[in-house]
């Protein structure tokens, strides 16, 4: 059995979501896991395990709206931090007596592989931008150079990447490959039914669009403005992990930004989805775009009544478009991980 040195990225709740199968399934399988995050990665994983806090790499956002510049200089700023970070780390993995490393897109734990000369695996959604034939619309160029070249630096030169996706294409790098999206336990477990609700998430309130909801004839449950309450067809609730998901499992559709987890427990139950990225993250203006591209729904900037009712009426296109979507279980991915383990391994000296 291996020592492992688990890196997770604590930005959003997707990594730990993730990370959380992988590592119970390694845990089961009698290998020796050591977890190290931050911020709600952190959080999210100490109920479950032991974690230890590292330094994390952070983006800034001002309005909803990721600011690369800010970015940078904040993470500069930070910079001697990471160091000492790294620096502790590298003194953890001594001690731990580390065999093997498996990050989910945080780069200290790979820089410590790296620096120790040992195997590091990657899984994660982000590098489909990089390691996959993909496309999307050329007025986003910029950008998708920008999110590609953070991508390569984050977690370079693994030995191994085990990517996820919610719809298929070729890779195009060796050693590379790719997955269905990994779902936690909960949503596999769930039974799917069709209300007449429509399920609405925002990351922070938005009254604008709380106005357009109450001028279309469909009853909207909406997360994330803050507050329990009714107000006239838009029924508000506080945050839940139980209580969303039973919404998400008997709602016709959903409104939402084009965050990885949410899309993928969506498709997994059969919700046609209205995707609205976070401005200038492309990492959303992707995944939205592939939303619309597949069928699963369509996407928007921005909305409106028109948009909404737009959306709502072709619902019986994308769920015929859902019907044929492949539900599958974490298997395929946790095996492979098994294999690229114990063949890594063999090889290491």
């Amino acid at each position: 059995m291996a020592n492992i040195l688990y890196g997770v990225n604590g930005e959003g709740s997707g990594h730990s979501t993730r990370s959380k199968e992988v590592i119970s399934h390694l845990q089961g399988a009698g290998h020796r896991v050591h977890v190290v995050s931050f911020d709600r990665g952190l959080r999210n994983l100490s109920d479950s395990f032991e974690v230890t806090e590292i330094f994390g790499l952070r983006l800034s956002y001002v309005n909803n709206q990721v600011r690369y510049r800010r970015t940078i200089a904040r993470n500069l700023f930070t910079a001697p931090k990471a160091a000492r970070s790294i620096h502790r780390l590298m003194a953890l993995a001594e001690q731990w007596q580390i065999d093997l490393v498996i990050t989910d897109f945080e780069p200290l734990s790979c820089r410590v592989g790296h620096r120790k000369r040992l195997p590091v695996l990657c899984i994660d959604n982000q590098h489909c931008l990089t390691h996959a034939v993909i496309s999307y619309p050329s007025r986003y160029r910029r950008e998708a150079a920008a999110t590609k070249l953070v991508t390569r630096l984050m977690t370079p030169r693994a030995d191994a990447y085990l990517v996820t996706s919610f719809f298929t294409a070729p890779v195009r790098r060796p050693g590379a490959f790719l997955f269905p999206p990994i779902l936690r336990q909960e949503v596999l477990k769930t039974r799917a039914s069709e209300g007449e609700d429509v399920l609405v998430y925002v990351t922070s309130p938005a009254l604008e669009l709380v106005k357009s909801l109450a001028n279309i004839r469909c009853r909207f449950i909406a997360y994330g403005f803050g507050r329990d309450g009714h107000e006239g067809n838009v029924i508000f609730k506080k945050p839940s992990l139980q209580g969303f998901l039973q919404d998400l499992a008997g709602c016709k559709a959903v409104i939402a930004n084009a965050g990885f987890s949410l899309l993928s427990e969506a498709f997994y139950l059969g919700k046609p989805y209205l995707a609205v990225p976070v401005r200038h993250q492309f990492e959303q203006i992707f995944n939205a775009y592939y939303v619309d591209k597949m069928g699963y729904g369509t996407c928007w900037d921005e909305l409106n009544k028109e948009r909404v009712e737009s959306f709502l009426f072709n619902l019986p296109l994308y769920k015929e478009n859902l019907a044929s979507y492949a539900r599958q279980n974490n298997s395929a991915l946790l095996s492979k991980v098994d294999e690229l383990i114990a063949e890594l391994r063999r090889k290491s000296p």
